[in-house]
C-alpha cells in the first residue's frame, strides 16, 4: 500500500498544476479562522462578529465547519479527474502496466490516494475546528467539545465518495474536462429521476429515492446547517426544525457507492484496450 501511495503522490507532486491544487484545496480550510475573526460594520449602526454569533460553540461547530470545508472539494476532485487524464494523455499508463504495475494495482493507488487526501483533509478540518472552538465557545467540557464528532467521520466518507466518484468519470470519460462536466450531468439526472417519481409516487416516496442517489446521499452526510443556527436564536419556530444529525444508514450508502465507483473503475481499465 504505502508503495503505491508514494509513487502516485510522486506523479502528482512533480506536476505543477496538481501541486498548486492541492495546497490551495488545504489552505482554503484555514479561511474558517479568517471568517470566525470576521467584524462587519453596518454603516456605524452595529457591528456583526461572527465568532461572538454562537455559531462556532461545541458542538455545533463540528456542523458548520466540516459544511463549509466539505464547499473546497471540488479543487481536489479536479486533481483527481487530472491523474486519470494525465495517465492517458502522456501514456504513463500503458508504461506503468509494462514496468509491472498490474492494473489492480493502478486502480488502487489512485483510491490510496484519495483516502489520504481525505484523511489529511479530515485532519486538518479538525484541528481547525477545534482551535476555533476552544478561542469562542461558551462551552469547553470534554463531554461537550466531543459531542457530535461523528460529523468529522461523515465529511471523511464524504471526500471519500465524491472522489470515488470523481475517479470513475475520469476512467470512463478518459478527459478532465469531460469527467468534470458529468459532474454537473449527474447532478441534473438525480434531479430529473426525482421529478419523474414526484410525478408519478408522490414527494415523500421521490424523496425517499432521491436521498439513494450518489450526490444527494453525499450532501445528506452534512446537511446545512443555516437552519440549525437560526433554531437557536429561535428555538420556538416549529417551522424551521430539521434534522441535521449523521446517521449510520447515510455513512453506509455513501460507502456502498464508494465501493461500486472504484469497482467500475477497475472493470472498465481491464476491459478497455490500453
Amino acid at each position: 500500500m504505502l508503495r503505491l501511495l508514494k509513487l502516485e503522490l510522486q506523479k502528482l507532486w512533480l506536476n505543477k498544476t496538481s501541486r498548486i491544487l492541492i495546497l490551495v484545496s488545504f489552505i482554503l480550510p484555514f479561511t474558517v479562522l479568517v471568517l470566525s475573526s470576521i467584524k462587519i460594520n453596518f454603516f456605524g449602526l452595529f457591528t456583526l462578529e461572527l465568532g461572538e454569533l454562537g455559531i462556532f460553540n461545541f458542538p455545533m461547530i463540528w456542523h458548520v465547519t466540516t459544511f463549509f470545508a466539505a464547499q473546497f472539494k471540488f479543487f481536489f476532485a479536479i486533481v483527481v479527474v487530472s491523474m486519470i487524464g494525465n495517465e492517458y494523455s502522456n501514456k504513463t499508463l500503458k508504461q506503468n502496466l509494462i514496468d509491472g504495475l498490474s492494473k489492480k494495482e493502478f486502480i488502487l493507488s489512485k483510491f490510496y490516494t484519495i483516502v489520504f487526501f481525505s484523511l489529511c483533509a479530515t485532519v486538518l478540518i479538525t484541528l481547525v475546528s477545534f482551535v476555533i472552538g476552544l478561542i469562542y465557545s461558551s462551552y469547553t467540557e470534554p463531554s461537550i467539545i466531543i459531542r457530535e464528532i461523528e460529523f468529522l467521520l461523515a465529511y471523511f466518507v464524504k471526500l471519500v465518495g465524491f472522489f470515488s466518484l470523481c475517479l470513475f468519470f475520469g476512467m470512463l470519460l478518459k478527459r478532465s474536462a469531460f469527467a468534470l462536466a458529468f459532474l454537473f450531468i449527474q447532478f441534473l439526472i438525480e434531479w430529473l429521476i426525482f421529478w419523474f417519481f414526484n410525478s408519478k409516487v408522490g414527494n415523500e416516496v421521490a424523496w425517499k429515492i432521491h436521498n439513494f442517489m450518489p450526490l444527494q446521499s453525499m450532501w445528506n452526510l452534512v446537511d446545512q446547517p443555516i437552519q440549525r443556527i437560526a433554531m437557536t436564536k429561535y428555538p420556538d419556530s416549529n417551522d424551521i426544525a430539521y434534522d441535521y444529525a449523521v446517521h449510520w444508514y447515510e455513512i453506509a450508502i455513501v460507502l456502498g457507492w464508494s465501493a461500486l465507483f472504484i469497482f467500475l473503475s477497475y472493470q472498465l481499465l481491464k476491459k478497455r484496450d490500453l
